[in-house]
This record gives C-alpha cells, sequence and structure tokens, in this order.
C-alpha cells in the first residue's frame, strides 16, 4: 500500500473559509467521482484548524507556520496508480483534478510526496502492531 500526502497552501488570493469550502464542497466531490479511474481506493482531507496549539509547536520548534491543510490518497501499490496515470481515462481525470486544484492551491508553497505508512500503534486498537518498536521495549 502506498499513499499520498500533499500539504497544501492556500492561494493567497482566497480567504480561508473560501479555501476550505472549496476544497471540501466542490474538489472532494470531483475526486470521489473519478475514484475508480484514479484507482484510488482512500481518500481524506485534513484541515488545518484554528488553535493556539499550532503557534505553539511552530515556535517550541523553529518551524514554518502550518500548512492551510493536508490530503492523503491511498493506492494498493505503486503499480495500481502507475498504470492509473497511462490509461485514456486516468490521464483524462488526473488533469481534471489538476485544473480543479489550480483555484484554490498555491502549487509553489504546496509540497506532494509518495509515502508508506509504518503504524508505531494505535489507541483504539488498543495495542501497537507486532515488531513495533513499542512491543521491543517491552520484551
Amino acid at each position: 500500500m502506498i499513499k499520498l500526502v500533499y500539504c497544501l497552501r492556500k492561494k493567497a488570493d482566497i480567504s480561508q473559509e473560501e479555501f476550505h469550502r472549496y476544497w471540501r464542497e466542490q474538489h472532494a466531490p470531483l475526486v470521489t467521482s473519478v475514484a475508480e479511474h484514479s484507482k484510488c481506493i482512500k481518500y481524506i482531507q485534513s484541515h488545518t484548524v484554528d488553535t493556539p496549539l499550532n503557534d505553539m509547536f511552530v515556535e517550541s520548534r523553529g518551524l514554518a507556520s502550518a500548512y492551510d491543510g493536508i490530503t492523503e490518497c491511498w493506492w494498493e501499490s505503486e503499480e495500481d496508480l502507475i498504470s492509473a496515470t497511462k490509461t485514456e481515462d486516468g490521464k483524462r481525470v488526473f488533469q481534471l483534478m489538476l485544473d480543479d486544484e489550480s483555484h484554490f492551491i498555491d502549487f509553489n508553497q504546496s509540497r506532494v510526496f509518495i509515502t508508506r505508512e509504518n503504524l508505531i500503534f494505535d489507541e483504539s486498537l488498543n495495542s501497537p502492531y507486532a515488531g513495533s518498536p513499542a512491543t521491543e521495549q517491552s520484551s
């Protein structure tokens, strides 16, 4: 399984409210409507919340300001994502998403990369995974 992580900054000429509204109400339905052709199996939007905690973490680590949000998209494999980008339908939908993103995302200030997740623990599952650092230290 692979995951695309897309750290977003809004275009300077739109408000925070408009950025979040457009991303959730316009872009999300578009992504959902083309998921079959993109072979994406999971899509999550994480909208940055306005809280003093963001400033606390930025200041304590000397970081740049928070992104406006993060998109996460999962595929079963690299091969699935690559093959989706090579079909006519895939080329069309990836271009459609890119065109739509240009309405609200500042590409120059955003970042995107492919990852593989490594679950260390998940309290909702009530345990770390076998072989995680948490289980190795308790042995």
